[in-house]
């Protein structure tokens, strides 16, 4: 009978501590990465889902059309150029090309649109469209270099510097991934960037020089006509490139629902593996950074902006507190292993207590949600209601804070030494004038010589 005793209890145990053991998250295993530099960004929150070697800097190739790519949207936004716009190509902007670099054979004198430019150099990657447009923009190719680093500063590229407007190889030609990700992430605001990238076939009409030329995109992601295994139905864009000193790299884009990606590689290697298959790894990375995150990253909605999550402490009122909620919905990426509710909420308020009044809609903090160090996003707190202020509470508290002053502190202990000085004078002269009145009256006294009866 003990023994069963002793074994219900043991068994009731270990039930109960089973059921009230927290489960930990594991981490996702994100897979294997062969190129130098990877990264790979929430495209709506600008999080960032998965990074290798981020910030160091490489070679870019010709990922470096993109940033000449987004300068010249932006001179046709400012009214410099327009997309339709016809430009006779110049002997000067063909000089200091490789003979073997990526080209849509455009020839000196040729008269070709701004649009037909700007489909050679996003598309076939043509050198020579990258230096004509340099120099319809910035009337020098060596002016328009010097507007690709201005640029670059701006965005917040600090691992970046450019020497050309096409990515032929130069040792100080560098970039990083993420400056990669700023760079393209400020191109994609433009709609027509999309539009040239994410096509797979162009055609350019004949001009004065050339037959209709059959632009066919290098970025096997989005169009496969002499290769197979990356086609990627979800992929958009980007841009392709690779030389010998950088290897080949690869800024895409994917949708599946309502979720986006921007994925950078740089530095991939091309081999022939042992079934014959020749595998070019910025593009074999890329499909398995996007598979990963779509198989793995759902938005979860945390928090709703009607939805009470705070009581702050109020003074100066009769209410004691007023209640918080956020400012928005607060809807993230989180991957499949982290519950929702397993994330910390840190909260920062402007002031604790608040002091009354307290309008609807004022700003009380702010809370912050991280998982194991990560911050996923920041909201603010705002007031549900208006909270009155109590006129006796407030005068109190303006008395206290009058008599608090430094000045008037100063002023009080000067009038208090004022009256210590008077009285010590007051009393002083008053010991004086009895003294002294005293003495004079004996002394009439004494003296008094009256008429003797």
């Amino acid at each position: 009978m003990k023994f069963n005793r002793f074994l219900s209890f043991f068994l009731l145990a270990v039930f109960s501590v089973t059921l009230c053991a927290s489960p930990q998250a594991a981490a996702l295993e994100p897979p294997e990465i062969q190129c130098k530099a990877a990264l790979l960004v929430d495209a709506h929150t600008g999080a960032i889902v998965y990074a290798k070697n981020e910030h160091q800097e490489l070679y870019p190739a010709s990922l470096t059309k993109i940033m000449t790519c987004l300068l010249a949207l932006e001179a046709i936004d400012k009214g410099k150029l327009d997309m339709n716009q016809v430009i006779t190509v110049t002997a000067s902007s063909l000089e200091g090309l490789s003979s073997d670099g990526s080209t849509a054979n455009i020839q000196a004198g040729e008269v070709l649109t701004v649009e037909n430019l700007l489909y050679c150099m996003m598309l076939v990657s043509a050198n020579e469209a990258c230096h004509i447009l340099a120099e319809a923009i910035s009337g020098s190719v060596a002016a328009f270099v010097g507007e690709m680093n201005a640029k670059a500063e701006a965005l917040g590229c600090v691992n970046t510097h450019f020497v050309n407007p096409h990515g032929l190889h130069d040792s100080q030609h560098y970039t990083s991934a993420w400056d990669m990700y700023l760079i393209t992430q400020e191109a994609m605001k433009h709609e027509r960037f999309m539009t040239i990238c994410d096509t797979p076939t162009a055609v350019i009409p004949a001009t004065n020089l050339s037959s209709t030329r059959t632009l066919r995109t290098t970025n096997y992601l989005i169009g496969s006509w002499y290769t197979r295994g990356y086609l990627n139905g979800d992929a958009h864009g980007v841009k392709t490139g690779s030389t010998s000193q950088a290897g080949y790299c690869l800024v895409s884009t994917a949708t599946r629902g309502t979720r986006s990606f921007v994925s950078v590689v740089l530095g991939g290697d091309r081999v022939e593996l042992e079934n014959n298959e020749i595998r070019t790894y910025s593009f074999y990375d890329t499909n398995q950074l996007f598979n990963w995150a779509f198989d793995n990253f759902t938005y979860q909605t945390l928090l709703e902006d009607d939805e009470p999550v705070l009581d702050v402490a109020v003074s100066l009122s009769e209410a004691d507190h007023v209640i918080a909620h956020p400012a928005r919905d607060v809807e993230i990426l989180l991957p499949s292993d982290v519950p929702p509710d397993a994330l910390e909420r840190t909260v920062s308020l402007v002031s604790d207590p608040v002091e009354a009044p307290v309008a609807a809609g004022d700003v009380l903090g702010t809370m912050t949600l991280s998982y194991n160090d990560v911050e996923y996003a920041t909201v603010d707190l705002l007031a549900l209601y208006d909270v009155e202020a109590s006129r006796s509470q407030v005068f109190l508290r303006d008395l206290r804070l009058f008599f608090g002053q430094t000045s008037v502190k100063v002023a009080g202990a000067v009038l208090a030494v004022l009256v210590l000085l008077f009285a010590a004078w007051k009393m002083i002269f008053s010991r004086r004038r009895y003294r002294y009145g005293r003495s004079v009256g004996r002394g009439r006294k004494n003296s008094y010589r009256g008429r003797r009866r």
